[in-house]
């Protein structure tokens, strides 16, 4: 026996392109930092949610700020659970709708999909708002700017998204890992700290109008819930993962799950120890950060890497909406071309409509967050609903090992997400909220209405059938020419190939014109036959068009065959006479025949 020596099959190695293998897919870690900024960014906002609906009866009510959070970080570790399971059952993505689909029927599913939808493009146009007004705040010459920051920061995301989702994720991992070291200092040093180091912000004072009971805790409880958007994300982008992708999926979950707990809990002690409540011209997070650094060059660097976070959260819209657009083409709920992907793993066509839906939304709002917020977190809280609802009939019908104990924590679930959703929409009805409960009707109308018309031209064509044997027919070859050259000549070579009855039709504004040109055709003579048409009022389209509907009523097969120049430098192109385009446009408008396109190409310019 030898070592080393025995004969090794050799595999040739193909290059891949881009998009193929794992190389362009995500880690765990790059999936925490491409789909998680949403929830992790909710920290800015979520606790001083609750603190804001607290106050109203009182600073006393703000003791309750931990056991409200404490309350949301159990319906976090429940939705966490709850979005692991949906990825084993649903390893292909999808989220709410995918579990919905299967297990609450079509109607259930068309709600998930429009509420997600909604919530993704407010995830989009809030972030980016939130991110340039807290980037005003410190820098107040950028206040009359917030509406073309917000613009000039989709573009710079929706390219990134564009370029790939793997590259994405790399350039957020550094702005992702500045934020979570700022917040976990921030809770850190200000548990050391016997008292806050300075006091920032403006002192308001504070007007009791509703008294602390049930109502104003379930109000604050909604209201903390929105730091729990974008939990969804990861179940809805699973195909973008590296294989064993429900694997990496689920950890990049629960590494979510244990961070926004962490953070949401540590945030929650501080404010309840330091009696923090609103002041003016600050965020309740920069009066913490304040209590913690002071006003150095922490506190700056803290709120700076809180607003870049905030602006990129957008990024989880871009590596969700994209996946679950393309499940629902795949449907047939919205267009197929939602379902094409470049060479990346990128769904280019949703990244796009996401781009163009959100520029939409923040043109009409201003970029104003006060107007944002209302419409947010209804649809999230939805599908979390759904997604938990669906799971419970999900266990009950398989009836696996501990089925029971899965079903009560998604019930569990199901009820409280549904309760804030109801509570939340109606605390914000008047506010806002009655756009949400008027476009997510309106977007299941859709959805069903483009099924329809699939339903309906798959049956016109037989799709699923065998059907008729196609049988031989005559044929047309028609050239549409200008005069003789080497183009003419490259067209009728081709025309020829094509089929044994070729035709060369001319179109001249007179008589005259005609015969002469005639007479120049047979001193050629390329075996071609030549037909002109007279145009007295100098149209080149119409007669052609004409021509080709005579031709088609004697039920043969007619080919239009359309020369034209290709410069080769692209800037050159529009020196090129375009009338073969608007010629090929009406005829596949205005006639059944098959229209072709051949180039010339140029070799000098």
């Amino acid at each position: 026996m030898s070592f080393g020596t025995a004969p090794k099959k050799v595999v040739p190695r193909v290059p891949l392109r881009h998009g193929e293998g794992n190389k362009e897919h995500l880690t765990s870690f790059g999936g925490l930092a491409a789909l998680s900024l949403d929830a992790l960014s909710s920290v800015a906002y979520g606790p001083e949610a609750i603190v804001l609906v607290l106050v109203a009866a009182g600073t006393s009510a703000l003791r309750l700020t931990v056991p409200i959070t404490l309350a949301i970080a159990g319906l976090l570790v429940v939705l966490v659970v709850s979005y692991c399971q949906v990825i084993s059952v649903h390893p292909d993505g999808g989220g709410a709708y995918a579990v919905g689909k299967k297990d609450l029927g079509p109607t259930v599913s068309l709600l998930a999909a429009a509420s997600l939808v909604v919530d993704y493009v407010l995830t989009v146009a809030v972030s980016l708002a939130a991110g340039a007004a807290s980037l005003a705040s410190a820098f107040p010459s950028l206040g009359h700017h917030i509406l073309a920051m917000c613009l000039i920061g989709l573009v710079l995301i929706t390219a990134v998204n564009l370029w790939g989702i793997a590259e994405s994720a790399r350039v957020l991992m550094l702005p992702m890992v500045a934020f979570l070291a700022a917040i976990f200092g921030v809770i850190i040093v200000g548990l050391v700290r016997a008292h806050p180091a300075i006091v920032v912000g403006s002192a308001q004072p504070v007007h009791v109008s509703e008294a602390l009971g049930t109502i104003v805790i379930l109000k604050a409880f909604a209201a903390g819930c929105s730091a729990l958007t974008g939990i969804e994300a990861i179940a809805n982008g699973v195909p973008t993962f590296r294989r064993p992708r429900a694997s990496r999926a689920q950890h990049t979950e629960l590494m979510l799950g244990a961070l926004l707990g962490a953070m949401l809990i540590g945030l929650a002690v501080l404010i309840a120890r330091e009696h923090v409540a609103p002041r003016g011209g600050v965020t309740v997070l920069a009066q913490l950060t304040a209590g913690s650094f002071g006003t150095g060059w922490a506190y700056y660097a803290t709120n700076i890497a809180v607003t870049v976070v905030l602006a990129l959260a957008a990024n989880t819209s871009f590596g969700g909406l994209p996946v679950l657009m393309s499940l629902l083409s795949t449907d047939d709920r919205l267009p197929h071309l939602f379902g094409l992907r470049a060479e990346r793993p990128v769904y280019r066509y949703g990244v796009v409509a996401l781009a163009v839906l959100a520029a939409v939304l923040l043109l009409a709002t201003g970029a104003a967050t006060h107007r944002l917020i209302p419409l947010y977190a209804i649809g999230v809280f939805i599908g979390f609903t759904i997604s938990q609802s669906g799971l419970v009939r999900h266990w009950h019908g398989r009836r696996s090992r501990r089925w029971r104990l899965r079903a009560a924590l998604n019930g569990t679930g199901a009820v409280l997400t549904a309760t804030a959703a109801v509570v939340f929409l109606a605390s914000k009805f008047t506010s806002g909220a009655w756009v949400v409960v008027l476009t997510v009707p309106a977007l299941m109308l859709l959805f069903s209405r483009i099924q329809s018309y699939y339903r309906a031209v798959g049956l016109e064509l037989d799709l699923g059938r065998h059907p008729n044997r196609p049988l031989p027919a005559e044929s047309l070859v028609i050239v549409p020419v200008g005069g003789i050259s080497k183009l003419t000549e490259h067209a009728l070579h081709a025309a020829l190939s094509l089929g044994d009855d070729v035709v060369a039709v001319s179109v001249h504004p007179e008589a005259a014109q005609s015969a002469a040109f005639r007479a120049e055709w047979d001193r050629w003579n390329p075996g071609v036959r030549l037909d002109t048409l007279n145009s007295p009022h100098r149209s080149l389209v119409h007669p052609i068009v004409d021509y080709v509907r005579r031709a088609q009523q004697d039920d043969r097969q007619v080919a239009v065959l359309i020369p034209e120049v290709q410069p080769r430098r692209w800037r050159y192109r529009i020196l090129q006479n375009q009338r073969g385009l608007l010629l090929a446009t009406v005829l596949r408008a205005s006639t059944d025949a098959v229209i072709c396109t051949i180039p010339y190409r140029l070799t000098t310019r």
